[in-house]
């Protein structure tokens, strides 16, 4: 039983580690490393696998918030956070997560899942070979008006399904529409505190009438191994955010393409 013990605290340590670390370089809030860490690991502690992907989003969710919060503190200090972005999306991103919370309360995210997959991969081709696009400098802006609520809502209400801080999208949004990735990253921090925290609010309550969880759980958040993740990724978020103001952009670039494969692969693994 200790020996179990060790192996969760350690696993999950390692991953608040590595979601710390790519929510300060790549502005996500971990989400990728969480989900697939606490899918891994929960089966040791319960026989309930019907409804461990809920609290393995749940927890993730709530983990981004402190993982965000850290890499927006850090990123802040660079003066790299686009705060009107922040405040002109959050209301559209916290509408998408409650549509969210009401579809995972329905539904299965198999098939979303495979969508996100192949659409991350189509996006990692802008950062892996960007001489393959031709914008000019003013070629696009950021959406506006029914693009950006349409953009935002989309984006909340996916992150909510998947158990991510939606730092991807905005990373590509942002870069596509001639921003820095600097930039991008850093105010993709900020989106994923604001939809972390509605949405691990949400998981608390959809599953606070559910019985047979992992232990600790309460709704559909794990409280220790929210802990776990988020004493790790507190200390190394902020390594992450310096990384990413050290690296050329051009290079950060392709290190965000090849993230992206990485996750794409990682989310058809998780489908089928």
């Amino acid at each position: 039983m200790e020996m179990d013990v060790l192996f969760f605290v350690l696993t999950l340590c390692v991953a608040g580690a590595v979601a710390g670390i790519t929510a300060g370089l790549f502005g996500n809030g971990g989400g990728f490393v969480v989900v697939p860490a606490l899918l891994a690991v929960f089966p040791f502690f319960t026989q309930a696998s019907d409804q461990l992907i809920k609290v393995a989003i749940g927890t993730s969710l709530a983990s981004i918030v402190v993982s965000s919060a850290r890499s927006v503190q850090a990123h802040k200090k660079k003066n790299a956070v686009d705060f009107l972005i922040l405040k002109d999306w959050a209301v559209w991103l916290v509408l998408g997560v409650l549509g969210g919370l009401y579809i995972a309360s329905q539904a299965r995210p198999q098939s979303l899942i495979i969508v996100f997959a192949t659409g991350v991969l189509a996006y990692s081709v802008y950062f892996l070979f960007p001489k393959l696009f031709t914008l000019s400098p003013n070629a696009l802006t950021m959406p506006t008006g029914p693009a950006k609520a349409g953009l935002a809502s989309f984006l909340g209400g996916f992150s909510a399904l998947l158990g991510i801080g939606g730092g991807t999208i905005t990373v590509m949004t942002m870069v596509i529409c001639n921003r820095t990735v600097h930039q991008a990253v850093a105010t993709a921090a900020g989106v994923g505190f604001i939809i972390g925290l509605p949405g691990a609010i949400g998981f608390l309550l959809m599953g606070h009438d559910v019985s047979n969880l992992p232990f600790g759980t309460f709704g559909y958040i794990n409280l220790p191994a929210l802990l776990a993740i988020s004493a790790a990724s507190m200390i190394t978020a902020p390594l992450g955010a310096n990384w990413a103001h050290k690296l050329n952009e051009k290079n950060l670039k392709r290190m965000f393409g090849l993230y992206l494969v990485v996750v794409s692969i990682s989310m058809y693994y998780k489908a089928f």
